[in-house]
């Protein structure tokens, strides 16, 4: 049986496809209508909904909103919640393998790296991981290409910056290797290469707790 992932703060599933071609059942959770989520989906409060059912998952993937770490939004002066903060301790006390994931800036503890560059992919989008169990950061290539300028669709040999009001939604999904995200799913995602990464050694990890458990 293929153990079974939450996916929680889903949006449209960027995270949860990468977990489901790395192995596993996955169910999304968010607190807003996400029609172009590709499995099971609840619409509910993320926090609530882990504190209530999270122990009837093998492990939970949760991407808070970012918005109140981006510089975007610090430069701008709005103010947005800190989900991290309370996340913490809900997924500590169900004792699950978790994985948070945030942009950088965000208070993690003790993340690993993921960029774009190496996956092969043509976007860069640094995005933190922290977890309860060990992964392994891949290797981080250099920045070779040019990163177009925020909001502007990329020219031949730049990497696309996915990020706020882009244009280029086509160029995005290619980008990203989400053909079936809209523009606002896009810039809100991380690309499901890095869910691959961080699933197949999150099953390594979670076949290994078993072998110890039936011992």
């Amino acid at each position: 049986m293929r153990p079974r992932l939450l996916d929680a703060f889903c949006c449209e599933g960027g995270a949860g496809v990468g977990y489901y071609m790395a192995g596993f059942d996955v169910v999304g959770v968010d607190i807003k209508p996400q029609p172009r989520y590709p499995f099971p989906f609840f619409q509910a409060d993320a926090l609530e909904f882990i504190r209530l059912f999270g122990r009837k998952f093998d492990a939970i993937h949760a991407s808070p909103p970012c918005q109140a770490f981006t510089n975007a939004q610090k430069l701008q002066g709005n103010e947005h919640p800190d989900l991290i903060t309370p996340l913490r301790p809900i997924l500590d006390e169900l004792g699950v393998p978790y994985v948070i994931e945030n942009v950088e800036g965000a208070p993690l503890v003790d993340p690993v790296t993921f960029c774009g560059a190496s996956f092969g992919l043509r976007t860069y989008r640094h995005r933190l991981f922290e977890t309860n169990w060990l992964l392994i950061e891949p290797p981080h290539r250099p920045h070779e290409a040019p990163l177009t300028k925020m909001g502007r669709p990329p020219v031949d040999g730049e990497f696309m910056h996915v990020v706020g009001n882009f244009s280029g939604a086509d160029a995005g999904r290619e980008a990203m290797e989400m053909p079936w995200a809209t523009r606002d799913g896009l810039k809100e995602a991380i690309p499901p290469a890095y869910t691959i990464h961080i699933g197949w050694q999150l099953l390594m990890h979670l076949d290994g707790a078993l072998k110890e458990t039936a011992a």
